[in-house]
């Protein structure tokens, strides 16, 4: 049987551009998850390797659906590999039930690691360098000094509940709990 896992990062992201192409390429069963390739427990990755029978296929529409690091990557395809089943990605045409496909593989996901790791080489590159000229780097607090001063006062003495104060100022509840 042909298996479908689809991927995207977070909850606002849509994976029907997924499912169809994997619906397409004739994957009889569906598992998806909406949670970071960097987090090795994913609920869905999870029921289905549980689920794999020998002579299955997992298929995907991109390797870098199945895992971020070459290492979790790796690991995966092999523990899918121990037991009788096959991986195959859509967008870069590797099929590990053949030779050919296994070295393809392999060597698709270690330039896809050197790359990763070439891109966070150039961001903490750029990242000095804008510290070296007085810049700081990141996205604007949410939250004015003045603003934090009025969240504690609010949850100590207005005794507000973090969800509510989190609406009044228009910031997650995280945020309300961090300042």
């Amino acid at each position: 049987m042909i298996i479908g896992y689809a991927r995207v990062s977070t909850d606002d992201q849509n994976l029907d551009t997924q499912t169809d192409a994997l619906t397409a390429a004739g994957a009889g069963k569906l598992f998806a998850d909406k949670i970071s390739g960097s987090k090795r427990q994913r609920p869905e990755l999870d029921r289905m390797l549980d689920q794999l029978r020998d002579g299955d296929v997992v298929t995907v529409t991109k390797y870098d659906r199945l895992a971020r690091s070459l290492k979790d990557l790796l690991e995966i395809v092999e523990t899918i590999g121990e037991r009788g089943v096959g991986f195959r990605s859509l967008a870069e045409d590797i099929d590990t039930t053949t030779p050919a496909g296994r070295l393809v593989f392999h060597v698709f996901a270690s330039i896809a690691q050197f790359e990763r790791e070439r891109i966070s080489e150039r961001t903490k590159e750029g990242l000095a360098s804008a510290r070296k000229r007085g810049r700081i780097g990141g996205r604007p607090p949410a939250l004015s000094a003045a603003q934090k001063v009025e969240v504690r006062r609010m949850r100590d003495q207005d005794h507000r509940a973090v969800p509510e104060i989190a609406r009044l100022f228009k910031v997650s509840e995280r945020t309300v709990r961090r300042a």
